[in-house]
Order: C-alpha cells, then sequence, then structure tokens
C-alpha cells in the first residue's frame, strides 16, 4: 500500500511529531508498505522517499495533490500538530480537497493559536479535520474521549524517538561526571523542549529547597532547549527560568546538554537517577519524553494524570505527584533520594510499561486501521 505521511515537520529539524513520522515510516517499510513522506524544505531522509512543500499557506494544496498523483498515493495519514504548520488553517481543509482519504494522527487536539482573535473558531477548524477525515489516530486518552462521538477512530500511541542502548556504559558514566563531578550526588534528568507546560520551573523550586537544606542533588537538562518550528512561543517561559536559575544560586548544579544524537540521548538517560518530568497538566500517552525516558528504563517521578490511565500506577512503574507543586516535587525527592531499592523497582515497572509503546505494534495497528479506512 503506498502511503502518504504528510508532516509539518521531519529530520534534520527537530521535533518529536518529525522523529515520529520518520520511524513510523520506516516500520512502515519494514512491515511491507510504500511510504512516501511530505514536509518541508530541507526534510531528508536515507531509508524514505521525501518530498517537501514550499510553505503551509494555500500553495501547500495544489502542492499536495500534485505529490498524490506523482507518488499515485492510496491513502494520506495527516501528521496533525497545529505549530508544525506555521499556524497555517489550510492544513485543516486537506480531507475536502484530496482525491484520496485522508486518516488524521492527532499528536495534540488542544486548542491552537492560528491567529488573534480566533476564538471558537480555534476549536471548531480543528474539529472540521477530525471529522472531515475518513479516520481518526488518537495518540492519547484526552483526545481520544474528546474525539468519542466518531465511530472511525482508534488510538494507537507513540513510541519512542531515542533508542534505547546496551553498550553505552562509558557514555553514561562520561555525561555523569560532567553534570555530577560530586560522586555521592543525587542526579536528576530532564528531558524535551523547555514549554510552561513542562512543568520545569516546579522542579527548579523544589531543588533550591532541598539544596538550602543540605542535600546534594544536581540536574541535567537533556536536549535542545526550544523546537525551531515554535521557538517563540515559550521563549519567554524560557528566559524566566533561567532567570530564576540564576536568582537562586542553581546555575552550577544545572548542566544543559543540548542537541545530542540519538546515542548520546539514551546515555544521558542511563546517567541519570531519576528522571523528573513534571508536567502541568499530568502524566500523559502525548508525551514523548516520558514515553522515551520508560522506553530507555528510567526511574520515572512526574505528575498525576488528568484522567485515569489504567496503566500508570503509583510507585510501581511511576512516582505520581499533584501537578503544580515544588512542595509534593520536594517531598517525593526527599523519599526518593534515600530509597534506591524503590528507584530499582521503578526502573523494572519502566521497562514493563515500555511495551505497550513498542513500534512494531504500532505499524501493525496503523497499517490495520489505514486499510480499514480505504
Amino acid at each position: 500500500m503506498k502511503i502518504g505521511l504528510v508532516s509539518g515537520e521531519f529530520p534534520p529539524m527537530p521535533g518529536g511529531v518529525g522523529d515520529f513520522t520518520r520511524i513510523l515510516g520506516e516500520r512502515l517499510r519494514e512491515h511491507g508498505q510504500d511510504p512516501h513522506v511530505l514536509s518541508r524544505a530541507g526534510s531528508t531522509s536515507d531509508s524514505l522517499p521525501v518530498s517537501a512543500v514550499s510553505s503551509w499557506g494555500p500553495g501547500c494544496i495544489p502542492a499536495v495533490r500534485a505529490w498524490i498523483r506523482q507518488n499515485r498515493i492510496a491513502v494520506v495519514n495527516l501528521q496533525y500538530q497545529t505549530a508544525a504548520y506555521d499556524m497555517s488553517p489550510f492544513i485543516h481543509v486537506l480531507p475536502k480537497t484530496l482525491s484520496v482519504p485522508v486518516v488524521t494522527t492527532f499528536h495534540d487536539l488542544r486548542h491552537p493559536y492560528l491567529f488573534p482573535k480566533a476564538g471558537p473558531l480555534r476549536d471548531r477548524i480543528v474539529m472540521h479535520l477530525a471529522r472531515s477525515s475518513a479516520g481518526v489516530i488518537c495518540s492519547n486518552h484526552e483526545d481520544d474521549r474528546r474525539l468519542q462521538a466518531l465511530a472511525n477512530r482508534r488510538l494507537i500511541p507513540i513510541g519512542s524517538s531515542v533508542p534505547s542502548i546496551t553498550d553505552g556504559a562509558n557514555d553514561a558514566a562520561a555525561w555523569r561526571r560532567r553534570a555530577c563531578p560530586d560522586d555521592d550526588a543525587f542526579l536528576l534528568g530532564h528531558f524535551g523542549f523547555l514549554k510552561a507546560i513542562k512543568g520545569l520551573d516546579f522542579l527548579i523550586e523544589a531543588m533550591a529547597n532541598l539544596h538550602a537544606a543540605g542535600c546534594k542533588l544536581r540536574l541535567l537538562l537533556i536536549g535542545g532547549r526550544s523546537n525551531t518550528v515554535d521557538k517563540s512561543e515559550d521563549a519567554a517561559y524560557l528566559r524566566r527560568l533561567e532567570g530564576r536559575i540564576q536568582q537562586l544560586g542553581l546555575q552550577d548544579l544545572v548542566t544543559w546538554t543540548g542537541f545530542l544524537p540519538d546515542h548520546e540521548l539514551a546515555a544521558c538517560f542511563q546517567a541519570v537517577d531519576l528522571m523528573a518530568l513534571p508536567f502541568t497538566d499530568g502524566a500523559s500517552f502525548r508525551r514523548s519524553s516520558l514515553i522515551a525516558a520508560l522506553h530507555n528504563g528510567c526511574a520515572v517521578l512526574t505528575t498525576e494524570p488528568a484522567m485515569n490511565i489504567d496503566i500508570f500506577r503509583h510507585a510501581s512503574n511511576l512516582w505520581l505527584v499533584p501537578a503544580r507543586s515544588s512542595a509534593a516535587i520536594e517531598k517525593a525527592l526527599r523519599r526518593l533520594m534515600r530509597d534506591p531499592e524503590q528507584l530499582t523497582r521503578l526502573r523494572a515497572g519502566a521497562a514493563e510499561l515500555s511495551a505497550h509503546f513498542d513500534w512494531d505494534v504500532i505499524a501493525r495497528s496503523t497499517i490495520d486501521f489505514l486499510q480499514s479506512s480505504i
């Protein structure tokens, strides 16, 4: 089956949706399919045919049509995240303008910005995309519940964009020495672009209190600070966060890695004692940073899900705390820093939980749903 994968971002541009699209395309090919990618200029791949549009403005519609004809695409799988398409409204009308079925994968169904004073139109335009698609794939429980009125939908989680490694002990040790020169200090890790919704400011406040109380801990911030697609959106938050770190005198306790290749990212995951991911809206399948940490067998502290997710179990595979509470994070860290056995249980639980995000399962489920939607 010739499958067209349309994504607003794609490697080498950093971004979770682009990484997901690349890996999904590679796995679809391994499962006997013929995937083709359409993204923005500069996108490349050694294993997949990649075409580009000049922009996501009105000219993208005839460009997508020509790409479909040229490659004889049977079904389009649109990877949807508004920011990745430069806030363009035109991507939302693709299902009504193309000659082949469009199945939309919603990576995040929350309201996009779109343009000033868009108001209720923001919700209507996204729901128009969902209703006009031949089928919808939800990557998380929140979006699946919101679209429950649509009959042809399926919950298929995202997988990890960071591969686990088994021979990276030396690299992991090097990162630990760099971030944690005190051998007996407790090393926290955080992964992903720095946005307000990631809740890192609450972690910083908890760290400051623990440091003032004499606890020896450090923080490794893994990956780039901002996405090249929507970096302006959270620039102010990043400036405030950096200023707060300086104000609290924590700058010597925080190491920023910047963008890293996959094997270095995996080494950083291995180097830390605990991944701290205090999302302000709770743990969710939509969080690629959480899935990457689980895939790499990390002990993870994160925030309680906004809705019940039965496979997330406190003290078994995740350590869950209330959202938006530096006090709760501080209390949890005091407990976990002196309980290595609990950290071991969390690592074992993470390894079991990661099976739910296996790429082969994701690829097979996607193929089955696309075929049923044609």
